[in-house]
């Protein structure tokens, strides 16, 4: 990501419906998992311009890294009272990662090259009990402007995405797809921006802020899906959605 993706994150991810809806569904899990407000640590991996630690903070303690230097100024001016650390992981964090109850990798995965060694690396660093929560865009039919924009390298399907913990020391608790309620919607405008050849947002994306009753909306179709994430945690072997816009992966390490 760039400096203009940044600033569209910092201008709407307080009020943007994927992202707010994203933030429930990982409370869903973790709240499951790690009680809030009981001294539990969460480290986010590339932390963007720090939306999310800021609001997991009010239940975790919280510590976001990031390697961009622009997006981390962005995070510390916007939330002063958060702590966040320019730098690669687990290189750099060594001894936060090791101390943490949660890695959470949101959105973070189709930016790098070598997606299988960083979560290999990752959950080598991790102390056995901790989880990792990720989520990343799904499905290569949605490929669009908007993922080169955003320097994707890759959209995933669930076999794709299990290979990032195959033959490594975890316990798969919650692989999914989400955001199904809206896929064949959001389809259509990504065939739409394909056709051509633009994105229909600012800086080469498709972010932008519908109005108000709208953003309601698409925020209670998204966060919908929360239960069905909660029940596939507590009932083994239930299967998640067929297909989404994402997928979401809850993995605890041994």
């Amino acid at each position: 990501m760039q400096l203009p993706q940044f600033q569209i994150h910092a201008a709407i991810e307080e009020k943007h419906w994927w992202f707010l809806g994203r933030r429930t569904l990982f409370r869903a899990l973790l709240h499951t998992v790690v009680p809030p407000n009981t001294g539990k640590k969460l480290l986010e991996v590339g932390s963007g311009t720090g939306g999310n630690v800021a609001a997991f903070s009010q239940e975790y303690d919280c510590i976001g890294v990031e390697p961009i230097a622009e997006a981390v100024q962005f995070a510390k001016q916007r939330f002063p009272d958060c702590r966040f650390i320019q730098g690669f992981a687990p290189r750099d964090v060594q001894k936060e990662i090791g101390e943490a109850d949660v890695v959470l990798l949101a959105d973070v995965l189709e930016h790098v090259e070598d997606d299988i060694d960083l979560v290999s690396n990752l959950l080598a660093a991790m102390k056995p009990g901790a989880y990792m929560l990720m989520m990343a865009p799904a499905d290569m039919a949605l490929w669009s402007p908007h993922d080169r924009g955003f320097e994707h390298f890759r959209r995933y399907d669930l076999a794709r995405a299990r290979k990032l913990w195959e033959g490594k020391p975890v316990t798969e608790l919650v692989c999914s797809y989400v955001n199904a309620r809206l896929y064949w919607p959001i389809r259509i405008v990504r065939m739409l921006t394909k056709f051509f050849g633009k994105s229909f947002g600012p800086s080469d994306t498709d972010l932008s802020l519908p109005p108000a009753p709208v953003n309601a909306l698409l925020r209670k179709l998204f966060e919908s899906e929360a239960g069905r994430l909660r029940e596939m945690l507590r009932q083994p072997g239930m299967k998640g959605f067929r297909h989404g816009v994402s997928f979401i992966a809850l993995l605890r390490r041994k």
